[in-house]
């Protein structure tokens, strides 16, 4: 990796600020690395290279001038490929948008180029995000660039995937089960599902509505802060966005974690358990004690119904927003996927009533643990990165699918809505673990700030 696309998103920000590197070289950079590197990786689906340098030229310029957009002006990002823009295509890792181009920018892209980014293209991604691995059957899998063999996690997979090996300083994902921080978990990077409403999803194809979010991803959490600076705010656009004042987040990090209390809570998120996995989660946690948070186990009485409501809620939205083209176009589905989105279609209203009864228990008991606990930590997921292919995963004598293992310790945050992070703490045989951290609603900066003292430390 050349020692350019080797910065973090924060230490580019600095060079391009004091004109020691310039957009349009920081583009370049990011050009060559994804032109040598991504035959590989697979994590590009469109590059965008003659735009990306136009941006950059007009971005070095507007510098010159003493125009100075902030702290991502020049910065090169790539978008998940279900971000809506505008004359770039957005097939949402599917082959029935293979050829549709939108008219417009989706919110946080608008946003994001309104801050100075630049955007290098389009990032593959489990088809329609409705899976956990990006294996995908029109595009190809996106690969880990810890072991090519192995996947990437999804349904963000070559968000992660282009950030661990330095193709682009920072990535946009979508997270419904925990498709943001499950890649960022397998891939060694950082993924922030923010607050349900924080960050707008107008012009982001949808998988299920009451459980999609937009979140950022990054090398680092400062990076991460920063981006979430420049897309969280109130849109009309969206129905479900909140009108709450975007906090200064990269100033907020800072305060490290003595006298926090942090509870570790001991159902569903520890069993199974790789046993790498939760030593690597282990050591992290009890860093964070010798760094003077006070830790505590917890209990979540109705987490038990998370699973299942969780999949219910997702599988009866998904095929509401899919029926017309299962009934017309269901051939061009990939085999997996087409089963998932069909399977939706027997949801009953009373299944699907319960789960959202279920949901607001798992609420009201994640509330209550909240009221004595500053955040929550977890395994982001339970199992090292399996290889492309891998039916089922070991762990002593328990066996499950991949898919049935990497979201379950993510979803139970899409279904509370509350805010969480993967971060590294580690690795199990020389593959990437995440600790994940979740916070009360609205409470991004204290899940960034812990997320801080534990990069620090896994880095020291």
């Amino acid at each position: 990796m050349s020692e350019l696309t080797d910065l973090s998103l924060a230490e580019l920000s600095a060079e391009i600020r004091t004109g020691r590197i310039s957009p349009v070289e920081a583009t370049e950079a990011c050009l060559r690395r994804i032109d040598a590197c991504d035959r590989t990786l697979n994590s590009f689906l469109t590059v965008t290279a003659d735009a990306a340098l136009a941006d950059a030229r007009r971005l070095a310029d507007e510098l010159a001038e003493g125009r100075y957009r902030g702290p991502l002006h020049g910065v090169p990002v790539a978008l998940k490929d279900l971000f809506h823009t505008a004359g770039v295509g957005a097939t949402a890792g599917s082959a029935i948008l293979r050829d549709w181009v939108p008219e417009q920018d989706a919110t946080v892209v608008r946003w994001l180029r309104n801050a100075g980014a630049v955007s290098l293209g389009k990032l593959n991604m489990h088809e329609f995000a409705f899976g956990a691995t990006s294996e995908n059957p029109h595009f190809g899998s996106v690969r880990n660039p810890a072991d090519p063999e192995r996947i990437a996690g999804g349904s963000s997979g070559g968000s992660a995937a282009a950030l661990a090996s330095g193709l682009c300083f920072g990535a946009l994902g979508t997270d419904t089960g925990g498709s943001i921080r499950c890649p960022a978990a397998l891939c060694g990077v950082v993924g922030l599902k923010p607050t349900y409403g924080r960050v707008s999803r107008a012009g982001v194809l949808p998988l299920a509505w009451s459980l999609d979010h937009v979140g950022p991803m990054a090398r680092t959490v400062s990076d991460a802060a920063l981006l979430l600076e420049a897309i969280a705010g109130h849109d009309p656009a969206d129905l479900t966005s909140a009108r709450r004042p975007t906090p200064p987040y990269s100033r907020l990090i800072e305060g490290g974690v003595r006298g926090l209390r942090l509870g570790v809570p001991g159902e569903l998120f520890w069993t199974p358990l790789h046993p790498e996995v939760e030593s690597a989660v282990r050591t992290a946690i009890t860093a964070l004690e010798a760094q003077g948070a006070r830790v505590e186990e917890v209990s979540l009485p109705s987490l038990a119904y998370a699973p299942a409501a969780q999949s219910l809620l997702i599988y009866a939205e998904a095929a509401a927003y899919h029926e017309r083209w299962l009934a017309d176009r269901s051939a061009e589905y990939g085999a997996s996927v087409r089963v998932r989105f069909a399977q939706g279609l027997f949801v009953d209203a009373g299944d699907y009533l319960n789960a959202c009864r279920a949901r607001a228990l798992v609420r009201r008991d994640f509330a209550a643990c909240l009221q004595n606990v500053d955040a929550l930590l977890t395994p982001a997921v339970p199992i090292p990165a399996p290889l492309i292919g891998q039916a089922d995963v070991q762990i002593g004598d328990f066996s499950a699918s991949p898919q049935n293992l990497l979201l379950r310790n993510t979803g139970p945050f899409n279904l509370t809505g509350l805010p969480a992070i993967s971060v590294p703490c580690g690795h199990a045989g020389g593959l990437p673990v995440g600790l994940q951290i979740a916070g009360r609603p609205w409470d991004e900066a204290t899940v960034l700030r812990i997320a801080l003292a534990v990069e620090r430390q896994a880095k020291d």
